[in-house]
């Protein structure tokens, strides 16, 4: 896969989390740093985003029927 750097909004899209909730965890290290990619200018590295999402942990469905019911 040919990597490429993803935006902000690209990034939120994709994780489906808001800036603020992609802030607090790169700072407290559960999220991949943004690179420095121009002056004022910051991306995310596909390739760690969808690594990322990979190492999510998966749920059962019957786990999410239970917390719709709820």
């Amino acid at each position: 896969m040919e990597d490429c750097y993803l935006t902000k909004k690209e990034t939120s899209s994709i994780t489906k989390r808001g800036a603020t909730s992609l802030w607090r965890d790169v700072n407290a290290g559960t999220f991949p740093a943004p690179r420095q990619i121009g002056p004022g200018r910051i991306g995310w590295l596909k390739s760690e985003v969808m690594a990322w999402l990979e190492s999510r942990p998966a749920v059962s469905t019957i786990k999410i029927n239970q917390q719709h019911q709820a």
